[in-house]
């Protein structure tokens, strides 16, 4: 392969980047494929991108999104997916944001034929499909659909093991307090009434409720030392199986059928994040800039989940530098990559990166 002197001074510049303790950007005017052929293996922890969507925009340099087909468009990407594969750590994860579009009147389904391509194909691990809903969405004059006002973004990861810290974006709970010497969870649950439904209930042997009140009695006193922030129990006759009735299929269902009873315990430290995100697209109408509708908040449960504090980020379509900016906030090192030199100076702009 022939190596231009460009992409040999980017390599050179990527190789003492990833030995430097500075989490200052790095922003590379490249294309992506082409450059990351010569990342070493295994030296990113995390990858978070939103490729150009096809045929919604023409770049100034060219690149991905402007194929004659879907099909095109697809392969090229699933190319530079085998090479972040290749380059990522067995530990890492790649978050992948891609939008839709439409052909003929019928949306093409991009965002899933690349997922599962990506899984089928590639042997990648889907863990997440988070729904990213904008809330309020662009204007659409369209008479027979609807608006769309959603993307997904996809959770990749190469092996079954990978670095996750969930506690890093737990929510805060409200605390558990002791009112009249009785333990009070979060939301009110004392356990006075859970008592109640045992010491009356027709659907427990003597035996099954001993072991609910004794039961109950040591949720309690978690509650109250603080290893949860709240619970709930679920007991046979009274509440019905949070999942599913049958006992084929479900562990809660045949806990209740076993035991009599079950709890669900809420974590001390909050709870997570489900896979609906509402965040609002970037604000572009009070900047000189113009910056992609992709969302800082969008990059930082990733970051905060799935990259270690003194791990590296890869966005090989790095835009106008989102990736690059929540990065350098949470203080973690990144690198971007885009074929555009404008985008790349926006991008070192708003990290202050230009003289």
């Amino acid at each position: 392969m022939v190596v231009g002197s460009r992409l040999l001074e980017n390599i050179g510049t990527i190789k003492n980047y990833l030995i430097t303790p500075d989490p200052v950007p790095l922003f590379l005017q490249a294309d992506s494929y082409a450059l990351l052929k010569l990342f070493p293996d295994g030296c990113i922890d995390c990858v978070i991108t939103s490729p150009p969507y096809w045929g919604h925009r023409a770049y100034v340099n060219g690149g991905i999104g402007l194929e004659d087909t879907w099909e095109d468009y697809v392969n090229n990407l699933l190319k530079i997916f085998s090479e972040i594969k290749r380059v990522l750590k067995p530990s890492g994860s790649f978050w992948l944001n891609i939008g839709d579009t439409y052909q003929h009147k019928s949306l093409v389904g991009i965002p899933w034929r690349v997922a599962l391509a990506m899984t089928d194909e590639q042997g990648w691990i889907l863990r997440n499909s988070v729904i990213w809903n904008k809330v309020k969405g662009a204007p659409d004059n369209s008479k027979d659909k609807l608006r769309n006002v959603y993307e997904p973004c996809f959770h990749f990861v190469k092996t079954n093991r990978y670095f996750y810290d969930v506690d890093a974006i737990r929510s805060k709970p409200r605390q558990s307090k002791v009112v009249n010497g009785s333990v009070v969870s979060a939301t009110g649950v004392s356990g006075i009434r859970y008592r109640r439904q045992i010491e009356l209930s027709t659907a427990l042997s003597d035996s099954e409720r001993a072991n609910a009140l004794k039961a109950l009695n040591e949720v309690l006193e978690e509650v109250r030392l603080g290893k949860l922030s709240d619970f709930r129990m679920i007991i046979r006759g009274q509440q019905r199986t949070t999942h599913s009735d049958s006992t084929k299929i479900s562990g809660r269902a045949r806990e209740l059928a076993d035991r009599g009873f079950y709890f669900l315990r809420y974590h001390p430290n909050g709870s997570k994040p489900s896979d609906v995100w509402d965040i609002l697209p970037e604000d572009t109408q009070k900047r000189k800039l113009h910056f992609s509708p992709y969302p800082e908040d969008l990059c930082k449960i990733p970051i905060l989940a799935t990259c270690p504090q003194s791990g590296i980020i890869l966005d090989p379509f790095i835009g106008t530098g989102t990736t690059g900016v929540v990065a350098f906030q949470l203080q973690r090192k990144s690198i971007g990559i885009d074929i555009s030199c404008e985008y790349v100076n926006i991008a070192r702009e708003r990290c202050g990166l230009l003289p």
